[in-house]
């Protein structure tokens, strides 16, 4: 079984010299029990005891002690640019939508719907193909989504997700 050391494990030197890579796009970084290919083909049992957000440059350590690399791939998204970026950041958050803050930009996994949305208020769009690695949420979790409110959005049925937000979770009124 192999176990999640986390990027700041990385850093304060406690795993080193990884011996291979499973490169994974934002989405397939979000697992509890599942198989990953490894970038030299081998295949890897991850069973961590929660489901997990991974992050770039977090690591499984195997059972021999070495370790395998996180790696964020290459996915199809669109990058943001705006003279109000702030403005549209706002409406990209009030959607629970996954976002990559740059200096910039804002980078989110295409969407027709919320590019529509973004177009209609000034952005600027571009399809791109980069590693994706959004924010993390503002209740203490890897993802933006799962969470609760203490605060009302209105009728529920005004409060929808993209596919790729598929999730539950609860709105307390």
């Amino acid at each position: 079984m192999a176990q999640l050391l986390t990027q700041t494990t990385r850093q304060s030197g406690t795993w080193h010299d990884p011996v291979d890579r499973c490169t994974m796009t934002y989405d397939e970084r979000f697992l509890r029990r599942r198989v990953v290919q490894t970038e030299k083909g081998d295949d890897l049992l991850v069973d961590l005891p929660k489901v997990t957000s991974l992050n770039h440059g977090d690591a499984f350590v195997l059972p021999n002690g070495e370790f395998i690399e996180v790696c964020a791939a290459n996915e199809p998204l669109l990058a943001i640019t705006s003279d109000d970026l702030t403005r549209v950041a706002w409406h990209i958050g009030n959607r629970h939508t996954p976002c990559q803050i740059d200096a910039h930009r804002l980078l989110i996994q295409r969407d027709h719907v919320l590019a529509d949305m973004l177009s209609r208020i000034g952005a600027q769009l571009t399809e791109i193909v980069e590693p994706f690695t959004p924010e993390g949420g503002a209740y203490g979790h890897g993802r933006t989504h799962g969470h609760d409110h203490s605060h009302s959005h209105g009728p529920a049925s005004d409060h929808t997700h993209t596919p790729a937000q598929k999730h539950e979770h609860t709105h307390e009124h």
